[in-house]
């Protein structure tokens, strides 16, 4: 699976949490910051696309390192993900992200997954 299609997941998750839930769930432990994703139904059906179709998507995401997935408790994002995660919602929605988070916390998640802050 290429970057691109990592990229395109990622997003339509992003414009799920900031633009319809207008929320976000955030982990912190020693191991990093981690973000809940939406369902893969729910990405699937915001995309428009068969849910059988997100899932090796999410497979794939999930080898490379990106996101980590727990039966009955859900998606996240693993620091890697946070990471690319911050860096597109920076680089395309920073006054969604800074209106649902404030500007203080969204730099604070920025700095502490590693990316511009």
């Amino acid at each position: 699976m290429s970057n691109r299609d990592h990229d395109d997941i990622i997003d339509a998750a992003i414009r799920i949490l900031l633009e319809e839930d207008r929320q976000m769930t955030i982990s912190f432990s020693p191991g990093g910051i981690a973000i809940r994703f939406p369902t893969t139904r729910r990405l699937a059906e915001y995309l428009g696309i068969p849910h059988y179709y997100v899932l090796p998507q999410f497979g794939a995401m999930e080898r490379d390192g990106l996101i980590t997935r727990i039966e009955r408790v859900g998606i996240s994002t693993t620091p890697v993900g946070t990471e690319l995660l911050l860096k597109l919602m920076t680089g395309h929605y920073q006054v969604r992200a800074e209106e649902i988070l404030g500007e203080e916390i969204f730099q604070a998640l920025q700095t502490g997954a590693g990316g511009r802050g």
